[in-house]
């Protein structure tokens, strides 16, 4: 049984960190009462982060996948949420400079709560999942290095959880992930059809038709079991002949980008910055589009923000605080409406001129614009001299208001 001392102020190696041996540890943090941040890294250095009050964990992260981990749990528990992420980066203009950076899952948690958006029992049920399956990864590990810091410290509390419960249901679950006999896998890896004819030959039109549309390759066997409502284990262990066959082919994938991340650390936001003159922004899914502005904005001696990830557009906004915006109208997951009027919810951008780009130059498309607070309307492919001279027009009149 573990029993390391308290305090480990250096990192210690653990062999085999089975399921005893993590009720073991996680039992000697409470005789002291430990509060903070609890740092478990394997030999792939998979580093994964509890967090602790008095001994009790109040929530868990971290892993290759904590952003994927943590759309399925919003998806699975919190579906009011999941429908409306489009939204989420105007909750967290509203809390100011609140940082994030330590476990912006778990801030999310407490300032929907807060709002009354969801219940602490739903919080509560989101984190024990949450827990369960970063245990299940670790013990999958089995050989860890632990250190412990005190700085680090949540400071709402949602709720206080002794480890011994979720280590035996993360037991469970690994114990069924063993009996079918697919342990020498990750539940985090990608299914791929790797031979399509011979795949084909094998299944149904209709199974064939499915395994062809769900497995892209972006999604791993836990997204996939809750897209499909099924058990992780049971779908493995249906696609196990063909990827035994070598029909189809786990492969690892990369995490998602959080939602929350600001520059300089976004790899969406190009910012070159090449004069001091007005910061002009675009927010397009295109990289050409943004590409295309950059080019025509620099070379006047601008400064230029181009964003391609909507999600992540009103964070990145805020942060940066441009003198003019152009706004894409259809992106994937938002569009250009939700955002423009989201924005204008914010007393910074309440002047700030907003130009909406699009492709299909309708008048319903520039009524609509104007109803949710649009300064000006650009039809693509953009002319050059016309976008400079709506950004000269909209900053004199802004410098009026």
């Amino acid at each position: 049984m573990m029993t390391t001392a308290y305090p480990h102020q250096t990192p210690t190696s653990i062999s085999e960190f089975t399921p005893s041996r993590q009720a073991g540890f996680f039992d000697s943090l409470k005789q002291p009462r430990f509060s903070g941040q609890l740092v478990l890294t394997n030999s792939k250095q998979e580093t994964w982060f509890f967090y602790l009050y008095l001994g009790r964990i109040m929530y868990a992260t971290g892993g290759n996948h904590p952003v994927r981990r943590w759309r399925r749990h919003i998806a699975r528990y919190l579906p009011e949420i999941a429908s409306k992420l489009s939204s989420l980066q105007v909750d967290l203009a509203r809390l100011g400079n609140q940082d994030f950076r330590l476990c912006w899952e778990y801030e999310l948690l407490c300032l929907w709560v807060e709002q009354q958006k969801i219940s602490r029992e739903q919080a509560a049920r989101m984190i024990r999942s949450v827990i369960i399956e970063v245990l299940f990864d670790i013990t999958q590990s089995m050989e860890v290095t632990c250190q412990l810091r005190q700085d680090n410290l949540l400071s709402t509390r949602l709720v206080l959880i002794d480890a011994d419960q979720l280590i035996n249901k993360a037991q469970k679950q690994w114990q069924a992930w063993q009996g079918a006999k697919v342990a020498d896998r990750s539940p985090n890896s990608s299914p791929i059809i790797r031979q399509a004819d011979e795949l084909q030959k094998r299944t149904s039109p209709q199974v064939y038709q499915t395994l062809k549309q769900l497995l892209d390759g972006n999604q791993t066997l836990r997204d996939l079991s809750i897209r499909m409502k099924r058990d992780v284990v049971t779908l493995t262990s249906s696609l196990l002949p063909y990827i035994q066959m070598g029909l189809i082919e786990l492969i690892t994938i990369q995490d998602l980008s959080p939602p929350v991340s600001l520059p300089p650390t976004n790899p969406t936001a190009t910012t070159p910055e090449v004069s001091d003159g007005p910061l002009i922004a675009c927010v397009d899914d295109s990289p050409l589009m943004c590409q295309t502005l950059e080019k025509i904005l620099v070379g006047a001696n601008y400064q230029f923000l181009g964003i391609n990830d909507p999600l992540r557009a009103i964070a990145i906004l805020l942060a940066r605080k441009p003198d003019v915006i152009f706004l894409d109208l259809v992106m994937p997951n938002a569009n250009g409406y939700e955002i423009c009027g989201q924005l204008r919810k914010l007393s910074f951008f309440r002047h700030t001129p907003i130009i909406i780009l699009t492709g299909n130059d309708g008048i319903v498309d520039r009524v609509r614009a104007k109803m949710v607070g649009s300064t000006d309307f650009m039809s693509k492919p953009v002319n050059p001299d016309l976008v400079l001279s709506a950004i000269r027009k909209n900053l004199k009149q802004e410098s009026v208001v």
